[in-house]
């Protein structure tokens, strides 16, 4: 794991996590879409996911979030705008295969146990995520989280996506903490780069191998899997809960 040669680091209380991206790997789709539209699967993952960001943003900035939309059905916009631009077949039963997958995305393998070790070193944990609360809960209950998460946290108690300062603020209100407080972990930069600006020390997971943010701004640490959570300092040497400290 790297550290931000500009970051000091403050003692971590509890560590959040974004949900998509993150936890649960978005791309697995792409195997589902691959036997649905051979030679298509990858990239329908891809631009779904791109159009499905686009339009959290678009709903967030525009008229004051009048036009506010679940993540649920902002996900099902991105999949018909991504088979239109592809030239896909989206039938009904298609659709709903495909929607289906996406609600039981693949977890990655190392979440459960870095979730347990947190929680084995007494360390409030929690999903703060874009996602509407019906579909983390299922993709929480899928993944077999269940009593490793204190929070679960969606934007959609107040309709605004992030990047918005509001949707990270959700975090400070939840565990009572300051942001300097809290580790945010997410896999998607530009996540990272703005909790890095609204004062979380932030781990960008880096399993892509790809350029952070090339807008002045670094996060406090990169890693490559969720795995190094566990070496944030004031974490690895922890004593485990129960255990003379």
């Amino acid at each position: 794991m790297e550290k931000s040669p500009s970051h000091s680091p403050a003692p971590v209380s509890a560590v959040l996590f974004d949900a998509y991206g993150t936890l649960f790997d978005v791309y697995s789709v792409g195997l589902t879409a691959e036997q649905l539209f051979p030679g298509h699967g990858q990239a329908l993952g891809v631009l779904w996911r791109d159009k499905q960001i686009e339009y959290t943003r678009l709903v967030t900035t525009s008229n004051n979030g009048a036009h506010y939309q679940p993540f649920w059905d902002l996900t099902r916009a991105g999949l018909h705008y991504a088979c239109q631009r592809l030239g896909l077949d989206l039938t009904a039963e298609r659709e709903e295969r495909l929607m289906n997958q996406y609600r039981h995305l693949s977890a990655f393998p190392e979440n459960k146990e870095v979730l347990q070790a947190l929680k084995a070193r007494g360390i409030v944990t929690g999903i703060l995520s874009n996602g509407d609360p019906s579909m983390l809960n299922v993709a929480v209950r899928s993944a077999g989280l269940d009593g490793l998460l204190d929070h679960v946290i969606s934007v959609d108690a107040i309709r605004k996506y992030k990047t918005h300062p509001d949707a990270y603020a959700l975090g400070l209100q939840a565990t009572g903490l300051q942001a300097r407080q809290i580790a945010f972990v997410s896999c998607n930069s530009w996540d990272a780069l703005a909790a890095t600006w609204f004062g979380y020390q932030t781990l960008w997971v880096n399993r892509y191998q790809l350029p952070f943010e090339t807008l002045g701004t670094q996060p406090a640490y990169t890693g490559s899997n969720l795995r190094d959570v566990l070496a944030l300092p004031g974490l690895k040497n922890l004593p485990l809960e129960g255990t003379p400290a």
